[in-house]
């Protein structure tokens, strides 16, 4: 070859070849194949990944030693990378005190824990101004939580029982939370023992849950599983929940939510509300609840109101739910109370268009309890192959084996046991009265 060939080669070698760039001392890139989650629509991305193990930014990872300040440096340095994996180790344990975990990011970030957080045990570990929640991802986008670890809210103190001072507290920590996030995929992880509700969703959107498991004993007090507050366009699928309060929780300002493929118990149920407490407005809507489920739990499937309230809760499905030993499988409750006295108010958030379709299993006390309110009645309900048997036989006298319905207008078909829910519901109608009171309540929302 000649000379100026051979100079223009290396020219053009030089001119076309990619550059690499070597990333930070806490950072090492890979490049991997891609791999479709097999409960996730999403993939993972097909370019390099850079990963920042909180062992690299000095954490003690011994359970004992605060590695707070090493998770936060290390969630730094991965949120100003494109694609950045903030990496918990498998078989550590790391101690972590409450964190904000703030965006936005360059670009997708993955939370991989293969190890475990475990939050303060002491109840004394914890100053006031944290006391609302443990981890707290805030303004994030694009992101995914993963891994075969544990976040371990340690919450055994915070259940004492309601002489102790300590239980006495207002406010108790929740465990894993999201606040005005969107695209959010939490996977495959273990959340347990938080001191309240352990996995939050605030003023978000975009989120998927699957193959998650949720663990707190039956007898700890308001620890919700999954707790979505004005949230919307959410997936819950394939997940175990096994809590002391809701398996899942739906709050005012919710819609479009689609929740299959769970398994609940013990708890109370997969509930809608309390919605409308102090005289607020709620709105939730579009949400269907199927191919699930449920046992040994206080409720199945439940819509509960505080009287008073304004609002309107409509466009709800519960399908498809099998039930074993609940004790109220399917309830609307508009009397709301988690006190032992609550003052009668007037007033109601308005209830329609909610199908109970193929709820099937046994229950303990009562198969139906729709209490609806006295001024507002909820309309629109359907009925439709309820099969629920007692778990036990009755006691000779009670009246709770049969179905109770006041105030609701709707209509019941198939197959229905007990008998007395054929009778349940008040042919449609009502009047002019509910007919404005379904214009004030979709106005409000």
């Amino acid at each position: 070859m000649k000379p100026n060939m051979k100079h223009l080669c290396v020219f053009l070698l030089v001119l076309f070849c990619p550059v690499t760039v070597i990333p930070s001392v806490y950072g090492r890139k890979f490049h991997r194949s891609c791999k479709k989650h097999h409960n996730s629509r999403y993939s993972e991305s097909c370019k390099s990944t850079t990963i920042f193990n909180i062992l690299s930014f000095g954490a003690k990872a011994n359970g004992v030693s605060d590695d707070s300040k090493k998770l936060v440096a290390a969630w730094k340095a991965a949120c100003k990378v494109g694609g950045g994996t903030l990496q918990i180790p498998s078989d550590h344990k790391f101690l972590i005190k409450p964190v904000t975990l703030q965006g936005p990011c360059m670009a997708h970030v993955v939370f991989q824990i293969d190890g475990t957080l475990l939050a303060p045990s002491k109840i004394g570990s914890w100053s006031k101004s944290n006391l609302y929640q443990w981890i707290n991802f805030k303004w994030v986008q694009n992101i995914t939580i993963q891994g075969s670890g544990a976040i371990d809210g340690q919450g055994y103190n915070w259940w004492a029982p309601i002489e102790s001072k300590q239980a006495s507290l207002d406010i108790k920590p929740t465990a894993l939370r999201f606040y005005a996030s969107e695209d959010i995929v939490v996977r495959d992880i273990t959340i347990k023992n938080s001191p309240q509700v352990h996995l939050k969703f605030d003023n978000s959107h975009g989120v998927k849950v699957s193959n998650v498991t949720v663990l707190a004993p039956g007898n700890s007090p308001n620890t919700d599983g999954i707790h979505l507050q004005n949230t919307r366009d959410v997936e819950i699928l394939h997940s175990n929940i096994e809590t002391g309060d809701d398996c899942v929780s739906i709050q005012t300002g919710c819609s479009n939510v689609h929740i299959h493929h769970i398994n609940c118990g013990p708890g109370h149920g997969i509930s809608i509300g309390g919605l409308g407490k102090d005289k607020s407005i709620a709105c939730v809507s579009d949400i269907v609840v199927e191919n699930s489920n449920i046992q040994d739990t206080l409720y199945g499937v439940r819509i509960k109101t505080w009287q008073g309230g304004l609002g309107l809760v409509k466009n709800i499905t519960f399908s498809n739910i099998q039930v074993a030993n609940v004790n109220f499988p399917i309830v609307i409750n508009q009397y709301y109370c988690d006190k032992s006295f609550c003052k009668n108010e007037t007033g109601s958030i308005a209830i329609k268009e909610v199908m109970f379709d193929k709820i099937t299993g046994s229950y303990s006390t009562q198969p139906i309890h729709l209490a609806c309110s006295k001024d507002i009645p909820c309309t629109e309900i359907n009925l439709s192959d309820i099969q629920l048997n007692p778990s036990r036989r009755p006691l000779e006298g009670s009246q709770l084996q049969q179905a109770l319905c006041y105030n609701s207008y709707g209509y019941s078909n198939g197959q229905l046991v007990p008998s007395s829910v054929n009778y349940c519901l008040k042919k449609e109608g009502g009047g002019g009265s509910v007919n404005q009171i379904s214009t004030l309540s979709n106005e409000l929302c």
